[in-house]
């Protein structure tokens, strides 16, 4: 493991734990600086392949998720290990489901539901790009729905 400071190829791991997704978190020590710094490991499974509504095909990308959510939750009080986690749930939902091809509405569905537990206001920006809320009308009816629960 190459140190973030230094780059030296030398460290020890000093702690390891496991969360409940079978991901690894190693802290780790420098051998070179003395620095301290995390690893995380988490086990490669195969994601499959997201249709999207045109009918192309394109590779699950991790980072394209985190970004969309990233935006949604922009100036809210949401920490970055909730957003982490959310990904974190739905690649693994996503590998779980052990298909070849998944259609990007799952990953949608997903999503949306996760928002709505964790922030209702990022949920209704989400909501507004992913349900195509393109009037004051609908967007009304949504916050509704989400006042009466």
């Amino acid at each position: 493991m190459q140190c973030p400071y230094c780059q030296n190829e030398t460290s020890k791991v000093i702690d390891t734990s496991h969360d409940s997704h079978g991901n690894i978190r190693r802290r780790r020590e420098c051998l070179h600086c003395g620095q301290r710094f995390s690893s995380y490991e988490r086990p490669i499974l195969a994601t499959p392949l997201i249709v999207k509504q045109d009918g192309a095909r394109e590779a699950f990308d991790r980072e394209k998720l985190a970004r969309g959510i990233r935006i949604s939750c922009a100036k809210r009080p949401v920490s970055a290990a909730d957003i982490e986690r959310l990904v974190g749930q739905v690649e693994s939902g996503l590998q779980k489901m052990g298909k070849a091809e998944v259609s990007s509405r799952v990953i949608g569905d997903k999503v949306i539901a996760g928002l709505k537990e964790l922030d209702q206001i990022a949920y209704i920006r989400y909501a507004i790009v992913y349900l195509r809320l393109d009037d004051l009308h609908a967007l009304r009816d949504e916050i509704d729905q989400l006042l009466e629960s």
